[in-house]
């Protein structure tokens, strides 16, 4: 399971956080608590891995996090923004310009082409493509041949790849990523996740992922591959049982916190 994380008192840049965060969907006896006074902290220029069974709150946390959906209770903040305090204006300009989200239903826009799905974020910020990068992003997600195709000309698994695209290719201080690979084979999974680790390590990026799996480990045998020589991408942060914390962890050391470095 890894070993748990200490936060080292060294970090100073942090790229998003929580603080008693709390989420219930519906009311009365029929509510759920889907996050439970969660209090993190993620380091800037980090690859962290959300882990845990079905229900636990994972998605959640991830579009909390991204100002995607409303906490009931406590804060978020980007940077040094608390994004729960923004007006509506402001949370949509701050998505646009420092945060990147692939959505587990893709979310692409049924009229437009691949090409134009995935630079539509710069499109409507008024910026504008460099080339250089998109053409790295379109080669390592193998869209090349497929740029010029809608989604319902698509495959699930290219039309994943092209709402990863889109959500790197703008740059973003930050990158959320829900079941980034949910439809692609454990190739395509394993080089995607590669690409946005690179992200990481090249390029200084931050990226929160819920993957259906950690890249290169076999299903039940419980075997973390990237022991095997280096070749495949570990997250430094593996987190694990949001909806289990029925008390605000503290950011020092947390039960669901693991250091797969």
């Amino acid at each position: 399971r890894g070993r748990i994380a200490r936060m080292s008192s060294t970090v100073t840049k942090v790229a998003a956080r929580t603080e008693g965060l709390r989420k219930v969907y519906g009311e009365g006896d029929a509510s759920v608590e889907a996050l439970r006074g969660v209090t993190l902290e993620f380091a800037v220029a980090g690859f962290t891995a959300i882990m845990g069974p079905s229900g636990s709150g994972k998605s959640t946390l991830l579009h909390c996090l991204a100002g995607l959906d409303t906490p009931t209770e406590g804060h978020v903040f980007i940077g040094d923004v608390d994004i729960t305090t923004l007006s509506e204006r402001s949370l949509t300009q701050l998505r646009r310009d420092k945060i990147g989200f692939v959505f587990q239903a893709y979310n692409l826009i049924p009229t437009l082409t691949a090409k134009e799905n995935i630079t539509l974020p710069l499109d409507i910020a008024g910026r504008d493509v460099d080339r250089a990068w998109f053409d790295e992003v379109v080669d390592t997600t193998g869209l090349r041949d497929r740029l010029g195709h809608k989604p319902t000309e698509l495959s699930g698994g290219q039309q994943q790849r092209v709402a990863g695209a889109r959500a790197l290719v703008s740059r973003p201080e930050i990158v959320f990523a829900d079941e980034p690979t949910g439809n692609l084979d454990s190739r395509s999974s394993d080089e995607l996740l590669t690409f946005l680790r690179g992200a990481v390590t090249d390029h200084g990026q931050t990226e929160l992922c819920r993957p259906r799996r950690l890249p290169g480990r076999r299903s039940g045998r419980g075997r973390d591959a990237g022991a095997d020589g280096g070749t495949h991408p570990r997250p430094s942060q593996v987190t694990r049982g949001l909806s289990e914390c029925s008390a605000p962890p503290s950011r020092a050391s947390w039960p669901g916190s693991c250091d797969w470095s």
